[in-house]
């Protein structure tokens, strides 16, 4: 007797465990681990969708264990590997059992997956099949449309049929597709082909001589096969009545034929083969000559343009050659238009695309071309990296310092990790690229864990772009109240004078950051979240950006009655504004958050950007990411120092790294690139060095600072967050918590140096939910206790505490404490 282990989707805490099921002798040697099984739950062995993560040959119980009902797949939806990258996701980030398999599992809900079972007509030769495989084909014939794989089993009553269905589907006869119940649906086209009861002199003679248009369309699909039916009603000057009367006739089938939905529905020009630099052949190299050797896991610094991009084609076509898979990841959304155009363009119909801008029919589709095989390479976002390839061979991670590579929702893994440990479980390298690597993923460089590489020159020989800095309290005290600088104003007009394009960078959207009371201080607060509100001119409102409220502009303060009201700070909005009445000819852009809402707006912004159509491209974030367009020869830097004040340890990096990154846009073609860094704060050290564009100064002073007030990388951090709506329940709890942590870490020398709270989060208020938080600072010898103490505490609720009416957000090195 075998017995599998099952995770059933509940969501009380108590059932967030594995249940032991029996496998029954007739489904012994079909059940894998990864595929779907039908199990009864609870008292009144209420019949519930499974998914198994282990099977074993041997099991000690003292209770009388219930046997599986059924299987719903034929083959595993998911890998032995991927189920144990799951099962680590769940340990290393305290996560739910299904929370650590939603991203691994296709898209959707996997209780909502059906298997069909298709017959390929043309192929079905049945000579040499047995009774029951003719049964199952007959079956298939009767029922023409694909058939449900359980309906199919309640219907034959064949025992053991699923290695009989994978035989069948090995010799092409019939086809097991997996489909989302949902409201998406198939997307299908009419096509045409002839009747297989009739060769072609028997179907002329049915058509007679008389019908010429008639013959024309059946010598066509003698000769061509199948026909998508819009194209043989174009390709022959046909119509559709045509086809009709041969359809009455018998002589032609006509069918619905499912079509992949296209991620990228634009045409994508070849991308040719670049001949790789000294630094870049040096480089690619060492990738595949030491992983055999010493290490799997490397850390290409490059300067911006430096050529990253060539080398991981290269990679990609080595890996290609041996018939393994690879993965490629970007930022959220920003590189990804940019990205994909370069490898499809290189490599066509092998890439599959993944990311969030994708409607749910299209990333399925993406998704299932990677698990049938004919996909060989993925280019995606974040949840890329569990892209279910059977032969991974390598992971690469661009712009590997950003953010957006740490998930904000559970399980909140960070991909770098996770993909650190896919590779050790499948034997692929990872390859990390970054300008401005993070603190942690340089650190460990050094200590040896990555190979660092580095790359120091840009790919076309250009120097690095000339950064001006420009104190703005200089510019005050010369009467400049602009937002901008006079050195920024003159250098935008030469260069829309000489035909070249200029970028200007500002991380804050909308038109003002807050609106406040010049008489009493009073600044406009959202009252879901208690943080201030940023007018947008377009809609003339107030809008909150984390719950999306908005709000009418106060004329007078509600506070003191005071006219005197007015609109603070600069946002993206604003600096369009401006730079429209400065520069009334220019043409000019916006993309941030509120201009690229739309699907496809990113894309053709970038579009124009790239033919010349746009002279002036405003923005946030999104445009310091990695974008190339040869004609940027100046990039305004607005506010340098906008990340620089947040109450966060990492403030200095992300200020270093946004300044270079976006100053890394110009330049990138045949002129010299010029940046103008405009700043409340050049004495500032990460401001400083991002002027001189040496990472090396900049990370030697910051891991100085990381080691004497213990941040990461010398410790690792966890935040506990407890939110709720009654403010004082909130309070009560996570004390009550942080006295049963404290109690329990009696083993952890100097408690109160690693403990920071428990104090208000510093966005204390968010969507009516009133936020306390504790940091925790701890050495790696520590983590796996601490982290026991801490599910025992706030998941499983081991001390009983009264948890009604609150929730637990909790992050294992979170990169921001915000």
């Amino acid at each position: 007797m075998k017995y599998a282990e099952v995770v059933v989707d509940r969501k009380a805490s108590v059932l967030d465990r594995p249940f032991t099921y029996e496998i029954g002798y007739q489904f012994e040697n079909i059940l894998k681990e990864g595929m779907r099984v039908i199990v009864p739950f609870g008292n009144g062995n209420k019949a519930i969708k499974g998914f198994v993560i282990k099977i074993e040959d041997d099991f000690t119980s003292n209770f009388k264990l219930k046997e599986i009902i059924d299987i719903l797949d034929d083959k595993p939806l998911v890998s032995k590997e991927l189920i144990q990258l799951g099962l680590w996701i769940k340990e290393e980030y305290l996560s739910s059992y299904m929370d650590a398999f939603q991203p691994i599992l296709p898209p959707g809900d996997f209780k909502e997956i059906n298997t069909f079972v298709e017959l390929f007509k043309t192929k079905a030769n049945t000579i040499n099949l047995n009774n029951v495989e003719k049964s199952i084909i007959e079956y298939l014939k009767d029922n023409h449309a694909p058939m449900l794989l359980s309906k199919l089993k309640e219907d034959l009553n064949i025992k053991n049929i699923n290695p009989i269905l994978n035989k069948l589907e090995e010799d092409g006869i019939i086809g097991v597709n997996i489909e989302i119940k949902t409201t998406v649906n198939k997307k299908t086209e009419k096509w045409v082909k002839l009747n297989e009861k009739y060769n072609i002199n028997e179907a002329l003679e049915i058509v007679g001589t008389r019908a010429k248009k008639q013959i024309e369309i059946a010598n066509h699909l003698y000769i061509n096969g199948e026909s998508q039916c819009t194209r043989l009603i174009e390709g022959l000057n046909t119509s559709l009545s045509t086809i009709k009367a041969l359809e009455k006739r018998n002589v032609i089938e006509i069918y619905d034929k499912e079509v992949e939905r296209n991620a990228v529905k634009r045409p994508i020009p070849y991308y040719k083969k670049h001949v790789l630099t000294k630094e870049q052949y040096n480089a690619f190299e060492c990738i595949l000559e030491e992983y055999d050797i010493k290490s799997n896991k490397f850390l290409i610094h490059g300067v911006t343009g430096s050529g990253k991009t060539e080398i991981y084609l290269q990679l990609v076509e080595e890996m290609l050659k041996k018939g393994k898979d690879a993965i490629i990841l970007v930022p959220e959304i920003s590189l990804t238009p940019q990205t994909i155009d370069r490898f499809m363009g290189r490599f066509g119909e092998k890439v599959a695309v993944i990311h969030s801008k994708l409607s749910y029919g299209e990333r399925f589709d993406q998704w299932r071309r990677i698990k049938t095989g004919k996909a060989k390479l993925v280019v995606g976002a974040r949840s890329a990296i569990f892209a279910p390839f059977k032969n991974l061979g390598l992971i690469i991670i661009d712009e590997e310092h950003e953010n957006t590579y740490k998930s904000s929702q559970n399980p909140k893994y960070d991909t770098i990790d996770v993909a650190e440990k896919r590779c050790d479980l499948e034997h692929a390298i990872l390859v990390l690229g970054s300008a401005t690597p993070l603190i942690e993923t340089y650190y460990k460089a050094q200590r040896g864990e990555y190979k660092l590489l580095e790359l120091k020159e840009r790919a076309n020989k250009q120097k690095l772009p000339e950064i001006l800095l420009v104190d703005m309290r200089e510019e005050l005290s010369f009467g400049n109240k602009s937002i901008f600088s006079r050195a920024l104003y003159n250098e935008i007009k030469g260069n829309l004078e000489n035909n070249r394009q200029t970028i200007l960078f500002l991380n804050r959207r909308g038109f003002s950051n807050f609106v406040s009371c010049r008489s009493c201080g009073y600044v406009v607060k959202c009252t879901n979240c208690d943080i201030s509100m940023t007018y947008h001119k377009s809609i003339d409102k107030l809008r909150c950006h984390y719950c999306g409220a908005t709000r009418d502009v106060p004329h007078v303060c509600p506070q003191c009655g005071s006219k005197y009201i007015k609109y603070f700070g600069v946002g993206t909005e604003q600096v369009e504004i401006t730079t429209k009445k400065l520069f009334p000819n220019a043409r000019i852009a916006r993309m941030d958050g509120d201009t690229t809402s739309l699907k496809g707006s990113y894309e053709n912004i970038l579009e124009d950007m790239k033919s010349g159509e746009i002279d002036i491209l405003i923005g946030t974030q999104m445009i310091s990411k990695g974008l190339d367009f040869p004609n940027v020869t100046l990039v305004g830097i607005i506010a340098a120092d906008t990340t620089l004040n947040l109450p966060d340890f990492r403030s200095p990096e992300k200020s270093f790294q946004l300044v270079t990154q976006v100053a890394g846009r110009a330049g990138r073609g045949d002129d010299l690139g010029k940046v103008v860094l405009q700043t409340y704060n050049p004495e500032h050290y990460s401001i400083e060095y991002a002027k001189l564009q040496d990472y090396n100064k900049f990370y030697k002073t910051e891991i100085m600072l990381r080691e004497e007030f213990l941040y990461p990388p010398f410790v690792n951090i966890i935040s506990i967050l407890v939110y709720g709506e009654d403010r004082y329940n909130v309070q009560h709890v996570i004390k009550s918590c942080y006295d049963i942590i404290k109690k329990e870490s009696f083993f952890i020398n100097d408690f109160n140096k690693h403990f920071i709270g428990p104090n208000p989060a510093p966005l204390e208020k968010i969507k009516n939910n009133y936020r306390w938080q504790i940091i925790i600072k701890i050495e790696n010898n520590h983590m796996e206790c601490m982290k026991n103490i801490i599910k025992r505490v706030c998941i499983l609720n081991e001390f009983n505490l009264k948890l009604d009416n609150v929730k637990f957000s909790i992050d294992v090195n979170p990169l921001t404490i915000l």
